[in-house]
């Protein structure tokens, strides 16, 4: 319509924006169309919303009614004091039960939040490490960082350097490396190491988990002949001596060197 406003034209779930010209010309309108796309959610059809001939009705113990016009069905439940809730739109006829709705809703909530709370959500642990660290701090901190990858997250190896330590990064890559490739059964390089001022870092991520193979570890028997020995963990050349018992001699105990 001339003269009018272009607004009524245009479709539902569209805005439109004008800009006006310069001086000396004439006025023109740029069409900014932004659509609006909305996911609805399936909505559950309840009581009134019920608007098909024919429904097939469960009662609130689970027992089979029968094929009933739906307002008879909606007496019935409101006879009893609950609602009539349909739970299969897409059967021929549609499948509603009696059940008191708000109680249905709680429940399902509920369920909804303890499923939401069994999901894990992956995060990012840090091990830090020192160029000079002692090989019992070492595999102390290769052990947490076994733990964190086998639980599903992520980690952080963080190599610092201080002082005058930084003129031997060399030191602190070999040390990096070495932490990788005692964690390759559990983990992949996500991050390759690197160099960030006077920190290395690399970020390991879990491997894909096999069912069953945390419980395998665990409950698998010990190798034959290592009754004696207990290597450290994610070390692989170092090892402790078990203290064993004194040895005897006609039934008391002697000093051994």
């Amino acid at each position: 319509m001339p003269g009018g406003s272009s607004r009524a034209e245009d479709p539902p779930g569209v805005f439109v924006r004008g800009h006006a010209g310069g001086a000396g010309t004439t006025a023109r309108q740029e069409r900014e169309v932004t659509a609006i796309s909305s996911v609805k959610q399936p909505e559950v059809r309840v009581n009134e919303r019920i608007r098909v001939p024919q429904v097939r009705v469960i009662g609130e113990d689970g027992a089979q009614i029968g094929v009933l016009p739906a307002r008879e069905a909606l007496a019935l439940a409101q006879s009893r004091g609950l609602d009539l809730v349909e739970v299969a739109a897409t059967s021929r006829p549609p499948v509603c039960r009696i059940m008191d709705y708000g109680k249905f809703k709680y429940e399902q909530n509920r369920r909804a939040r303890k499923a939401k709370k069994k999901q894990h959500q992956m995060q990012l642990k840090e091990v830090k490490l020192r160029p000079k660290i002692e090989g019992h701090d070492y595999d102390f901190k290769i052990q947490h960082a076994r733990e964190f990858l086998t639980d599903r997250d992520k980690v952080k190896l963080t190599v610092t350097f201080r002082g005058r330590e930084i003129a031997h990064q060399d030191l602190g890559y070999k040390l990096i490396q070495r932490a990788i490739a005692d964690l390759a059964e559990h983990a992949t390089v996500e991050s390759a190491p690197r160099s960030e001022g006077r920190m290395l870092t690399a970020v390991l991520m879990p491997k894909p988990s096999k069912p069953g193979a945390r419980a395998e570890s665990v409950n698998s028997p010990a190798p034959a002949g290592a009754a004696g020995l207990a290597r450290k963990p994610g070390h692989s050349g170092a090892v402790r001596t078990v203290a064993s018992k004194p040895a005897t001699r006609g039934g008391t105990p002697t000093r051994t060197s």
